[in-house]
């Protein structure tokens, strides 16, 4: 494989990166779908153009190309997640969401800020909750240093950023500091915002899958302070606690 330019800015040169965004590129462009594209977009509210490329198939391309290529180190996944962010079409997106949980472990916690970057542009749901439940819960569940990064996440203006801090504990089940999950719930009870408010119902409402009590107890003290759609999101699989006789 032959090394070529950097790419996008903060991209380090990898040669594995050129040989997957050459083929890509070639087995994405061939199979775009023109008609299904304008319904895909639409459908994301316009975040992004998309080439058409149903789940599916475009997992099935995406198997095709990576055939034969190594095992990545940290540097080839910046720079595949990076080169694929640089293109327009969301399809390449997702293509760097799938590597990168692909290969999480083999990140460490200096990927944080590039995972911050991937958030922070063309956001929308569909990446970045991924991202954040599968990459960034991934990096603080292997270094609790980064909790502190949480912290400062929590409060970000950028509310996708707050967002990703709400669910980066989306997959620990009994391993979930649930001190930290309820006071980010508090910290962002009052968001202004659709996207914050759903998530905070979803993340209690994931833990309620471990400690179903615990977040009923919770939602008791502090219901009051949350929107209805976040009550109701949080209680959708266990319901309130019953009345006392």
């Amino acid at each position: 494989m032959t090394v070529t330019g950097a790419g996008p800015a903060g991209a380090p040169r990898s040669a594995l990166a050129d040989t997957v965004l050459a083929r890509l590129t070639a087995a994405y462009a061939g199979a775009a779908d023109p008609g299904r594209a304008a319904a895909m977009r639409a459908y994301m509210k316009d975040v992004a153009p998309f080439l058409g490329l149903p789940t599916p198939e475009r997992r099935a391309l995406s198997r095709a190309v990576l055939v034969g290529t190594p095992r990545p180190d940290e540097a080839d996944c910046t720079a595949v997640a990076l080169r694929c962010w640089a293109l327009p079409h969301r399809e390449y997106h997702y293509f760097a969401v799938d590597y990168l949980r692909r290969h999480a472990g083999r990140l460490s916690s200096a990927f944080l800020p590039v995972a911050r970057r991937l958030i922070t542009t063309t956001s929308w749901w569909d990446t970045v909750d991924l991202l954040a439940a599968h990459v960034v819960g991934a990096l603080v569940a292997a270094d609790w240093r980064l909790t502190a990064d949480m912290d400062e996440w929590i409060d970000d203006a950028d509310l996708w950023v707050a967002r990703a801090a709400l669910l980066h504990q989306l997959r620990y089940r009994e391993r979930t500091d649930a001190e930290r999950l309820f006071a980010y719930c508090l910290r962002q009870s009052g968001h202004p915002d659709f996207f914050v408010r759903k998530a905070v119902g979803w993340c209690l409402r994931e833990y309620a899958k471990t400690d179903p009590e615990a977040v009923r107890a919770f939602l008791a003290r502090e219901g009051d302070r949350f929107a209805p759609l976040t009550v109701r999101e949080a209680l959708k699989n266990i319901g309130a606690a019953p009345e006392p006789p």
